[in-house]
């Protein structure tokens, strides 16, 4: 069963992490799949990927980002079915923190990396899809901190805030959206084992607090393949009844108040 069978995928933020697992997913379910990404992810990424699959080089929190990719897909392919924007991650090594410690940098940083990049991802989405009348789907991925806070260890309070406006931008483009059959719908993560989360692995503290904070399997951190069956199905026919919905893959998290080590 292949059920992204003959549709055309564009993964913002596709070469590591979630994204990467969710382009291996997608190819798998039948997709055509065009990932973006930066850095040296972009490179493993050509090598892990399969051949099919287009790698694009390019800075989501740039405007044209996601309009570039998205007219490489529709080149490619001859089509264009839907946008799954992953890119994002944590302000901290630009002074994101508590509110009061918070700097300006790490406040804007956070927000054209988080919050800017997925408008200019969803707009060229948007445009796309309506320019073709036929419809389409974006898949936003939030986090359970914009709903969920645990202070004690994640405490980075421009972080939570542009992925609650995640949230906030899915609903509104999903009800006004809606009778053009373009939907949307956001996953919100819980603590998720990718490069991003580094200082949260190697923290015997915060893997202690995760066992019961994130109980489910025997208490641990999600896998990015952990979001992959939710993210194919959002994105495929068989959700075209469902927008505007916020799931949570945590685990628990959102659920559950954490033990702390003594």
């Amino acid at each position: 069963m292949q059920p992204l069978r003959d549709k055309t995928i564009v993964i913002i933020g596709g070469t590591s992490g979630i994204g990467l697992s969710a382009a291996h997913a997608c190819h798998g379910a039948g997709a055509n799949v065009v990932v973006t990404g930066i850095g040296e992810s972009v490179s493993q990424a050509r090598t892990d990927l399969p051949g099919e699959v287009t790698v694009i080089d390019s800075d989501a929190r740039e405007p044209n980002s996601a309009s570039e990719a998205i007219a490489t897909a529709q080149i490619a392919f001859g089509r264009f079915d839907g946008l799954y924007h992953v890119a994002g991650g944590s302000g901290r090594q630009w002074g994101d923190g508590p509110l009061h410690e918070a700097t300006d940098e790490g406040w804007d940083e956070t927000v054209r990396l988080n919050q800017t990049s997925v408008f200019y991802s969803n707009r060229a989405a948007v445009r796309a899809f309506r320019e073709a009348e036929r419809g389409g789907t974006v898949v936003n991925v939030a986090s359970v901190l914009a709903f969920a806070p645990s202070p004690h260890h994640f405490h980075t309070h421009a972080y939570a805030a542009t992925k609650a406006a995640i949230i906030a931008l899915t609903q509104s483009a999903a009800a006004y959206y809606a009778s053009d059959n373009i939907r949307f719908n956001a996953i919100a993560p819980g603590l998720t084992d990718t490069p991003m989360a580094q200082r949260a692995r190697t923290d015997d503290a915060i893997q202690s607090f995760v066992q019961s904070k994130q109980p489910l399997d025997g208490g641990r951190m999600a896998t990015p393949q952990d979001l992959d069956g939710l993210a194919v199905l959002l994105l495929s026919d068989a959700a075209k009844f469902i927008t505007g919905q916020v799931i949570a893959v945590d685990g628990g998290w959102s659920l559950n108040d954490g033990q702390f080590a003594d």
